[in-house]
């Protein structure tokens, strides 16, 4: 059995580095031919709109995953006419623009921040009347990581932040006061089997993942956020791996995006899980049975962003796996992580401070 990936990143590598167990083969969907997958699977290189590289992976391939969200929608339904797909197009679609998802969110009675869609400088200044200051001006499409978006707290800030963002469609939310940012990864397979990880705490800065702690412990939230995610998978006959981020606000959980794919926050899992998400991606949109989701104990995870930590001092904390992908270093760039492992909350978290301080700054 041979899986085409579209995408040969770090998450396109860990999908095939899960899969060699189960004796599948991969080919990847990349436009660089030294992207991170390129180690472990040979890769198509072409654009991921074009029609002649959709039908060369095609050709080489069973069936059809991806492992980011920005794949242009008209080319992943060519390619589910050719081989199955999943997950299926429509959550793509959705994930892709910000507003479509927060209606989806809505339509499911999943508690999202007030919003408006812009389109105009004029929409800007009425939806900032409607919803108040501060409140966050987000591209609708291609947003991540931070990228795409401005805080306004006070009516000096509409004009720059139009300035910045006014070409695209725009969506303009209500700034949440969270006490901390969570998300949960479940998969869904073919048959409508479903297993939820662990809700997870999340630290970002300068919108991007920093560190991701395992499990939260908070039984109420735990469950909403699982409702919430079968509600998402079964309302779009789900197959594979879906997060859902939240932020916690007054202590409930307000949604803030979906992501269709393994995900940052999930990295965890490939050491403190029994079954990683890796694994239960492929073994869901394979219709295997999924694997077991509970933690092994507890467990963070630390991204490299920029550049990475010496090997040997990250190597010699107790109950430290370290991750990299093989990039080339730049500003901003996720190029590696590491996971702590430990039998307890307080063995995990004096780790995890040795380990932050490896971090280059």
């Amino acid at each position: 059995m041979n899986v085409g990936i579209i995408g040969a990143g770090q998450l396109g590598q860990m999908l095939a580095l899960s899969g060699f167990p189960l004796a599948l083969g991969f080919r990847f969907l990349d436009s660089s031919a030294d992207a991170p997958g390129a180690r472990v699977a040979p890769i198509v290189v072409g654009a991921f709109d074009d029609a002649a590289s959709l039908r060369a992976l095609a050709a080489q391939v069973d069936l059809v995953t991806y492992e980011f969200e920005n794949v242009p929608v008209e080319a992943l339904r060519d390619m589910a006419a050719a081989r199955p797909c999943f997950p299926p197009v429509e959550a793509l679609r959705v994930s892709q623009d910000r507003v479509l998802e927060k209606e989806l969110f809505g339509r499911l009675g999943i508690p999202t921040p007030p919003y408006r869609a812009v389109d105009s400088r004029a929409d800007l200044e009425a939806a900032v009347a409607a919803l108040g200051l501060p409140c966050v001006l987000k591209t609708r499409r291609l947003g991540y990581d931070g990228r795409g978006q401005r805080v306004l707290r006070r009516r000096a800030d509409l004009a720059p932040a139009w300035e910045a963002l006014g070409s695209a469609p725009l969506i303009l939310e209500r700034f949440v006061a969270f006490d901390r940012e969570v998300s949960i990864v479940g998969a869904r397979g073919t048959t409508g089997e479903t297993r939820c990880y662990p809700l997870v705490t999340n630290t970002h800065r300068g919108g991007i993942l920093r560190v991701t702690v395992a499990p939260t412990r908070a039984a109420r939230l735990q469950r909403a956020a699982e409702a919430h995610l079968r509600r998402v998978m079964d309302h779009l006959g789900y197959a594979g791996v879906l997060t859902l981020e939240f932020f916690v606000e007054r202590g409930r959980l307000v949604a803030n995006e979906m992501a269709p794919r393994v995900h940052n926050s999930g990295h965890w899992t490939i050491e403190g899980a029994v079954t990683s998400q890796f694994e239960n991606h492929l073994r869901a949109i394979l219709g295997l049975p999924l694997g077991d989701t509970s933690p092994r104990g507890h467990a963070a995870m630390v991204n490299f962003i920029g550049a990475m930590p010496d090997a040997a001092r990250v190597l010699a904390l107790p109950g430290v796996h370290l991750h990299d992908y093989g990039k080339a270093p730049r500003p901003q760039r996720k190029l590696g992580h590491a996971t702590v492992v430990a039998r307890t909350a307080a063995g995990r978290d004096a780790v995890l401070r040795r380990l932050l301080r490896l971090v280059p700054r």
